[in-house]
């Protein structure tokens, strides 16, 4: 069995790390480039950096922004946010990044998942995915895009295995309904997602508590979990977190 991963999210709007509930409210944090460091020095296992405008307002993701923050961290690095070419792709990989994390433009164009994964391979693919509870959809969860802005008709549990068929190595699940809430990730669809693809599955909204961390690993089925707020607020810190989840019999690197 593989170790269970601690990924640390900074979600960086002009060019600050920020913070929202929901997607909505959102506080401006720090730099980001210090932020990942510290992070780094604490022990986190990975990093994402999500450029969370970029799709919404049609532009080129910070990439000087990310050749920094790469320049900080010698670990797994994940970028998102408006990667809708194969040129955008490349750069993001030259400024330091070993994955990009596709999600609006992914779902407009399919094919830049398959795209991507011949370019760098599967490893380097990963699918960002924002759900919502919707008992409308057969898996009783749907897709939405641009930053929760705009629902699709795409149903998660679907896209999550279409994105799989065409390359995709990971999938970050991200739930709207706990993101930010602080009040534990959404069980049921990560657990969901976890058992019927055949990549790893991020958890992703709503971490809290290290108990939180522990439910969505063991009970979740998610084969890392991300958190945001509460190590930027300073509540946890990474290397106490994985003492906790260690203590709880979860495997994870100390």
């Amino acid at each position: 069995m593989l170790k269970k991963r601690i990924v640390v999210c900074l979600d960086v709007k002009e060019g600050k790390t920020t913070k929202g509930i929901k997607f909505q409210d959102n506080v401006e944090l720090g730099d980001p480039v210090e932020m990942a460091n510290a992070y780094y020095l604490q022990g986190v296992d990975e990093l994402v950096f999500y450029d969370i405008t970029a799709s919404a307002e049609k532009r080129p993701i910070m990439i000087d922004v990310v050749a920094r923050v790469a320049q900080k961290i010698f670990i797994p690095f994940c970028v998102g946010g408006g990667l809708s070419s194969a040129e955008d792709i490349r750069r993001v990989i030259l400024a330091g990044a070993e994955k990009v994390s596709l999600n609006s433009p992914a779902v407009k164009n399919p094919e830049l998942i398959r795209t991507a994964a011949r370019m760098y391979g599967s490893q380097s693919v990963v699918l960002g995915m924002d759900v919502l509870a919707d008992p409308a959809m057969k898996s009783g969860y749907r897709v939405v895009i641009n930053g929760g802005r705009t629902p699709t008709g795409l149903d998660a549990l679907e896209w999550a295995l279409q994105a799989e068929s065409l390359g995709a190595g990971e999938i970050v699940l991200n739930s709207i309904d706990a993101d930010g809430t602080k009040a534990g990730y959404e069980l049921t669809v990560t657990r969901l997602i976890s058992t019927h693809v055949g990549v790893p599955v991020v958890a992703s909204g709503g971490a809290g508590t290290p108990e939180h961390l522990r439910a969505v690993l063991q009970e979740g089925r998610a084969d890392a979990a991300l958190v945001a707020s509460m190590v930027h607020y300073g509540t946890y810190t990474v290397r106490q977190i994985k003492e906790f989840l260690a203590e709880k019999g979860v495997d994870v690197r100390l």
